[in-house]
């Protein structure tokens, strides 16, 4: 049984999808909310494996309350409703740990289906908004051109690092001393502006730098 939750300020709406949920096999919705002011404490009491979550309500909205509750909950799906697939609030959920968004308009099959999927792991989208966010990947990918001026050397440990090896092991690879590795990172983190390996494996891999 996947247990559920639903944040959305329409009362008919909400009525309308705990009534379409609860009558669809393997679902039950567990509470309903119409704003997200209690978020953290709601989703801590229901333990919910799927979140259907409004953007535009009143008092806390569905951005605020994604960002609010990813503070005490990491597991839980959650899937972003909205009536439109505008640029900005599809990026924002994204990066704020939406596992999915779709259009309020979709077809009520498919929205259970849509659930089946983000809660064994997938990432569901309607497909105007996919289209969107491929859009906006690729906008990203073209305006981020930028040199980090990092030698033949220092791309080739970066390669190494994005490919998973340890410090011992790039040395081995680069017939160089660990230390000659430590101090090639170092240097790679100061280029890049980071402070992490998996910070600049990231960006490695957001800038095409290898």
């Amino acid at each position: 049984m996947i247990k559920l939750m639903l944040y959305e300020d329409n009362p008919q709406l909400r009525e309308g999808l705990t009534m379409l949920l609860n009558g669809s096999e393997g679902l039950e919705v567990v509470a309903s909310f119409k704003n997200c002011n209690n978020v953290e404490e709601e989703v801590q009491t229901y333990q919910p494996d799927v979140i259907l979550m409004d953007i535009d309500m009143p008092g806390t909205n569905g951005i605020e309350g994604l960002k609010r509750l990813r503070k005490v909950n990491t597991h839980a799906k959650v899937l972003m409703l909205t009536v439109f697939d505008d640029n900005k609030n599809v990026f924002e959920a994204i990066r704020s740990g939406a596992n999915g968004y779709l259009l309020k308009k979709t077809p009520p099959a498919r929205l259970i289906e849509y659930i089946s999927e983000a809660n064994s792991g997938g990432a569901p989208m309607t497909s105007s908004i996919a289209t969107q966010v491929l859009k906006m990947f690729s906008d990203m990918n073209a305006q981020q051109g930028e040199d980090y001026h990092l030698s033949e050397r220092e791309k080739q440990v970066l390669q190494l690092l994005v490919n998973g090896y340890s410090y011992k092991m790039i040395a081995t690879e680069m017939f160089i001393a660990i230390d000659t590795v430590r101090s090639h990172i170092k240097k790679i983190y100061e280029k890049l502006h980071v402070n992490s390996k998996s910070e600049a494996v990231a960006k490695a891999f957001k800038n095409k730098i290898v």
